[in-house]
């Protein structure tokens, strides 16, 4: 009998993992825990399926949606004792939202204590709103049922009447090549060249820290010891290239504790971004990191350290005693190298992507960087002639440093304002401060005004100027995103975003771009002026929808195209607001299921539902004004890809209509 049993339950969780699927990611159970005669416990355990997560009912405002409960009859049949409780939750900070935003992953529990008023009271009905997310979100709903007496569950047939009927039919679309949309393109507007970039900001501070005043003088000194240590000119060369991996595994090696932190909890590294308090902890030492570059004090390790190592070089000798030497080169050299490397550590917390591997990308390429002239002088030693003398300049990079690390610290600052909503540090406002960071910067180049430590007046040398020229001409450029943030595309992502600003946004459509919020109304204008129609299922809290229109719907032969060529129809499916009691109506499935469409979201939730057999969002569809589909559909994607949709679209509507006008070259 008992593996009768086993069977039967093995069977029936194999029926549930088969289930589960990124079509289902979320499987709900229940049950009513009896306290006493007029107290219950009410569980709802939600198994999430991998890669995604549902939002708690707490959640940061501004963010996605939380999850909500309706209790039927609350108040009047029963009351609640508390509030619904949860299981743990994860807190991560949206770089979308620019808030925290609390989830549950892999399981969620909720809790709700309940006092029966009325003791006739035999079922308890819940109903559950929510969002389950991956890449993508879907807004979704649970019905719960809590029989009390141990019997069966009754439940209340929803009347479809003649205006239920009539609203439902309104609901299906008779679209034409629907076969198109069987497929649909998903790409990624990243790739892995995020990686490549943080190493070569990596390897670029790694070349800048050479021309500081702690490292410049230290290559021809190790090179020529080196050579004229060694017998044999060979064995000198194969000693400074294993002194140069020995630098490139010790940079590396200060990334690998940031492995070992995340392996504890993977998002130890981003709470950097979402903390206030760390966040102004940073722009405190970045601020102390740039005074240490403008000369008013110098940050150095205990030389206790320095002697130690240097001591056991000698002492070793051999392969062991030139890692001991490159150790001492980093300790030595930490007064120009470490507001560097601190600025390389707060470039990758900002940064999409895992931290500790973008960190040890970063690192790599500093490593490189710093050992690549030990490497190539110890080859070619007669190059030693032709490097620069030190002096003044050196003190020039510096400061050039501390200007940078200075604008690097304001946008922690930033990061601040904007987890803690002060309204301070606008996107006006932070970009003005780097307007006067970079012109008195500039200023300093061109030798307007000097600090206490630079030398004596000199000649000002065509790079000084050129530099102060580029930083003159990056003020600008920083002025010209201050009318048009659209121009700012180089430093997308790292000011405020668009609609944090001092001025007022009129229009909540995308990029002001004119759209319409309802399908028939859209429709209509579709037909009225002959274009085809860019269906947007979206949503208010669908972080991948913003990212669509930031970073592929603003760039400019698509904003085009968009605002021009195509009469764009935004459906939010998550809109919350209640249609009116003349609008609401029961829909019902083909499968017989009947749902209540109460609210806008629910409507046009059930819209994409029933005629595209998609959930999630965004969801795009090219289709004319008779219906007719003129592409497959597309979601999360890169600009290329959606250009060229975009693009076929247009000239599968040419083909259709017999439009005469030509279709734009994107």
């Amino acid at each position: 009998m008992k593996n009768i049993v086993l069977f039967i339950v093995l069977v029936f969780n194999g029926l549930l993992s088969f289930a589960q699927d990124d079509e289902n990611p979320v499987l709900w159970s229940h049950e009513a825990n009896k306290i006493s005669d007029t107290e219950y416990e009410l569980v709802f355990t939600g198994k999430i399926h991998e890669g995604w997560h549902v939002y708690s009912q707490h959640t940061a405002e501004g963010g996605a949606f939380p999850s909500e409960f309706k209790y039927e009859g609350s108040g009047k049949a029963y009351e609640l004792v508390g509030e619904t409780e949860e299981s743990e939750t994860i807190t991560e900070y949206s770089d979308i939202f620019e808030v925290d935003e609390t989830f549950f992953k892999e399981i969620v529990v909720f809790t709700q204590r309940i006092r029966l008023l009325n003791p006739d009271v035999r079922q308890i009905d819940v109903n559950l709103w929510y969002q389950v997310c991956k890449e993508v979100c879907i807004p979704a709903e649970a019905d719960f049922s809590f029989p009390l007496d141990g019997g069966a569950v009754t439940t209340e047939e929803k009347i479809i009447d003649e205006k239920s009927e009539a609203l439902s039919a309104s609901l299906r679309l008779n679209l034409k090549n629907k076969e198109l949309l069987r497929d649909v393109e998903i790409g990624t507007s990243e790739s892995k060249s995020g990686l490549w970039t943080i190493f070569g900001l990596g390897f670029l501070g790694g070349l800048i820290a050479l021309l500081t005043p702690c490292v410049f003088p230290m290559i021809p000194l190790t090179v020529s010891f080196f050579t004229k240590q060694s017998q044999k000119k060979s064995k000198g060369v194969a000693n400074a290239l294993l002194y140069g991996f020995f630098i490139i595994l010790i940079y590396f090696l200060l990334s690998v504790p940031f492995h070992l932190f995340d392996s504890i909890d993977s998002q130890i590294l981003n709470t950097i971004a979402t903390n206030i308090w760390l966040n102004l902890f940073l722009f405190l030492v970045f601020v102390f990191f740039a005074f240490s570059f403008f000369g008013y004090y110098e940050l150095t390790l205990p030389s206790s350290w320095a002697n130690a190592m240097d001591s056991a070089s000698n002492k070793v000798g051999g392969g062991l005693g030139i890692f001991f030497m490159a150790v001492t080169l980093a300790i030595v050299s930490f007064s120009c190298t470490g507001p560097i490397l601190g600025g390389l550590l707060g470039s990758t917390t900002l940064a999409e992507g895992d931290v500790a591997t973008n960190l040890s990308a970063g690192m790599l390429g500093f490593g490189m960087a710093l050992a690549l002239p030990f490497a190539l002088f110890a080859l070619f030693p007669a190059w030693l002639h032709s490097l620069p003398k030190s002096g003044g300049w050196m003190t020039t990079v510096k400061v050039v440093l501390g200007f940078l690390e200075l604008a690097l610290a304001f946008k922690f600052l930033s990061n601040a304002d904007l987890v803690g909503n002060w309204g301070i540090f606008k996107r006006e406002i932070f970009l003005g401060i780097w307007i006067v960071l970079f012109l008195l910067l500039a200023l300093y180049l061109f030798g307007i005004f000097r600090f206490s430590h630079d030398g004596p007046r000199q000649k000002l040398s065509p790079l000084r100027i050129s530099t102060g020229v580029v930083s003159v001409g990056f003020s600008l450029y920083l002025i010209l995103g201050l009318f048009n943030a659209s121009s700012l595309k180089l430093l997308s992502g790292f000011p405020p975003p668009d609609f944090y600003s001092v001025k007022s946004i009129e229009s909540d459509c995308p990029l002001g771009i004119d759209c319409f919020k309802d399908f028939e109304e859209g429709l209509s204008y579709a037909k009225e002026v002959n274009k085809p129609i860019l269906l947007d299922f979206t949503g208010w809290a669908c972080v991948n929808c913003r990212r669509m229109e930031e970073k592929v719907w603003s760039e400019p032969n698509i904003y085009s195209v968009l605002k021009e060529d195509y009469v764009l129809i935004s459906l939010y499916v998550d809109d919350r607001k209640e249609l009116p009691v003349s609008e609401q109506f029961n829909f019902k499935f083909d499968s017989g299921r009947v749902k209540s469409i109460k609210t806008i979201g629910q409507k046009w939730g059930t819209f994409q539902t029933i005629n595209f057999n998609a959930a999630s969002q965004p969801y795009y569809v090219l289709m004319t004004s008779d219906l007719e589909v003129l592409n497959s559909a597309v979601q999360y994607t890169d600009k290329n890809t959606y250009r060229n949709w975009l693009q076929k679209g247009l000239r599968n509507f040419e083909q259709t209509k017999g439009a005469i006008a030509k279709v734009p070259q994107l």
